[in-house]
């Protein structure tokens, strides 16, 4: 099928075909999502389909308002109300107990419990109002791949496969959604998923404590929330991950080794190494924010450059804050490993 480009002046088409139950990529201030009708089997088994993702990995639910959640659920955390007003619309997804019958059964992989978000991007927002349906919206991207963060990257992996994408530029964070699991009630929130919203933030904000799920799931265990339990944010090329005094041994290394190596890191980085690499790749700047909204184009424009490379070399950062949400990506991309001289 011809996969369309909607503008923004577009959007009433593009709702159509997302209550219909075709399948339509959104932007949102995190990544793009894959939205399909949440209420329609056919439409959600094409979300797996299209995008090679296993069955039993749960979708978050996207809304455009807190009551549609409230029609949903059947008893609400005492702390969801204190969350959605500080944080939604916004990168924080809550997972809650719903009631029976209302999502389709793939929604939730089984589960009583579905995932719900509010984005923060107007556009999206305008196109689940006009459709007037839940959307499921898993990033769309082929599946276990870096997530998208742009048009063209959707339109790389998904092309002809979806029926159109709605296009409002590039993403402004760049990591998916931070997702708190407030199911039980009587339950001290948990963080299932680091993201842009981080613990310490919701504390200094609200004053609430929250935890960081640390539960390594079994092969045979459902997981609550995306990104818990197979491999995500990979490129084909081999990443390795490198802490800040190591990039002169593994520059060296790569050399000694004849690799091409990439290179994944702020300007100061870069600009110290460019002449002795096959690519590199720098962030806006040298924050963790720029290193944040920088991962997957990173990580796509170095896996897909010209030059075929070997390795990738990424940066390293300190896991507090958002460094917890940059480095819960990156390891995944790495599969754990980092460059040992």
């Amino acid at each position: 099928m011809e996969t369309k480009q909607w503008t923004v002046n577009e959007i009433d088409e593009a709702a159509q075909v997302l209550k219909e139950g075709g399948l339509v990529a959104f932007p949102t201030e995190t990544v793009y999502g894959l939205g399909a009708n949440a209420r329609m089997s056919d439409s959600v088994c094409r979300v797996f389909d299209v995008k090679g993702r296993p069955n039993d990995n749960p979708l978050i639910v996207h809304v455009s308002s807190f009551e549609q959640v409230k029609d949903y659920v059947d008893t609400l955390h005492p702390y969801a109300q204190k969350l959605v007003d500080t944080y939604w619309p916004g990168p924080l997804t809550l997972v809650c107990k719903v009631k029976e019958g209302i999502f389709a059964k793939e929604v939730s992989a089984g589960l009583p419990t579905v995932s719900f978000r509010m984005p923060d991007n107007e556009v999206t927002l305008s196109l689940l109002k006009k459709a007037g349906v839940p959307a499921v919206g898993p990033s769309a991207n082929t599946s276990g791949k870096p997530s998208p963060t742009t048009f063209e990257h959707v339109y790389h992996d998904l092309q002809e496969d979806i029926e159109g994408i709605l296009d409002d530029g590039p993403t402004k964070i760049g990591v998916e959604s931070t997702v708190i699991d407030i199911s039980d009630p009587e339950q001290v929130p948990m963080i299932l998923r680091p993201g842009a919203i981080t613990k310490e933030q919701i504390k200094q904000d609200l004053g609430i404590e929250v935890t960081y799920d640390k539960h390594l799931l079994e092969v045979s265990e459902t997981p609550k929330s995306p990104g818990m339990k197979y491999k995500h944010y990979a490129p084909d090329t081999k990443v390795l991950m490198v802490k800040e005094q190591d990039w002169p041994a593994a520059v060296k290394w790569a050399k000694e080794n004849q690799l091409s190596a990439g290179v994944l890191a702020g300007p100061i980085v870069c600009d110290k190494i460019r002449a002795d690499t096959a690519a590199t790749f720098a962030y806006k700047d040298d924050s963790i924010a720029a290193a944040t909204k920088g991962l997957y184009a990173g990580l796509r424009a170095l896996d897909e450059a010209q030059l075929p490379l070997d390795v990738i070399l990424a940066a390293a950062f300190p896991e507090k804050d958002l460094g917890v949400a940059y480095m819960n990506r990156l390891k995944k991309a790495a599969a754990q490993k980092y460059f040992e001289g």
